[in-house]
């Protein structure tokens, strides 16, 4: 019968010989990851089959925690008892400038198992209070490892595939006047901010290009009206003739190191 499987196995009984390493920053002067992934067997007979991040989906990380979830597949003609992963950034796996891993819940049975597949899903948490820096925000490597019922490790992959975790940013819109004659000019203002992960706010996001969308009452997709760039401040500002009732937003597309983000819909009554 397969042992009952927890996260607290993967950070305990998974390492007996595992004094699990604090969470790792260079410019705090730690190193290492948790000994199971930084000393794996050299004899591998399982693989790593799947690994997926947050849903496939870049993870967006304001001033406070961000949870999301991991899942790991492997494969292993004897059994797994275990599959789990581990994101890191860095040149040297065993020596990261920073990695994130699972929460030590506790929770019960992970897995999903049949004769040979066992497939974990597992939370994580991205805290900028704690971990993060905005150096950090980016392309991350995901490490992924599998266990059998004797404790061996049976699969490792140092780098299987990448994720984004990124600083999230925020925008907003405010159509003026309200409500405006048709044929007068609107003007649209707001502001692109973006999380620092340094100071824990979020500052205006500089020299940024923004979409002005517009959708007028009873249509059922925006049209791209213009596109703006945000001043030295973050602020963003534009006009438009005033054509019928409707809905205007600004939305930012992010980029390698940003989320996206799109404002509340702002409507305006146009007599």
């Amino acid at each position: 019968m397969r042992t009952r499987a927890s996260a607290a196995v993967l950070t305990g009984a998974l390492a007996l010989s595992v004094l699990a390493v604090p969470a790792a920053h260079a410019s705090d002067g730690d190193s290492g990851v948790p000994a199971p992934f930084a000393a794996p067997t050299a004899a591998a007979t399982g693989k790593i089959t799947k690994v997926t991040v947050n849903g496939g989906k870049t993870i967006a990380v304001g001033t406070s925690k961000k949870k999301f979830t991991v899942e790991v597949s492997a494969s292993n003609k004897s059994g797994v008892l275990l599959a789990a992963a581990l994101l890191w950034r860095g040149s040297d796996f065993n020596n990261p400038d920073v990695f994130l891993e699972e929460d030590d819940t506790g929770t019960a049975e992970p897995c999903k198992y049949t004769a040979t597949t066992a497939t974990c899903k597992y939370t994580f948490t991205a805290d900028p209070r704690a971990k993060l820096a905005n150096k950090d925000a980016g392309s991350w490597k995901v490490a992924g490892l599998a266990i059998d019922d004797t404790v061996q490790v049976i699969a490792f992959v140092e780098n299987y595939k990448s994720a984004k975790v990124v600083r999230a940013a925020k925008l907003t819109a405010n159509a003026t006047p309200e409500p405006v004659k048709k044929g007068k000019t609107l003007t649209i203002s707001g502001a692109l901010t973006r999380a620092s992960w340094d100071n824990l706010k979020y500052n205006g996001f500089a020299s940024n290009s923004v979409k002005l969308q517009y959708k007028k009452k009873g249509a059922g997709a925006w049209t791209t009206v213009k596109t703006v760039k945000a001043d030295s401040r973050g602020t963003v500002k534009t006009t438009v003739k005033a054509s019928a009732d409707g809905d205007y937003r600004f939305t930012y597309g992010g980029s390698g190191t940003t989320g996206s983000a799109t404002s509340v819909a702002d409507f305006v009554d146009v007599r």
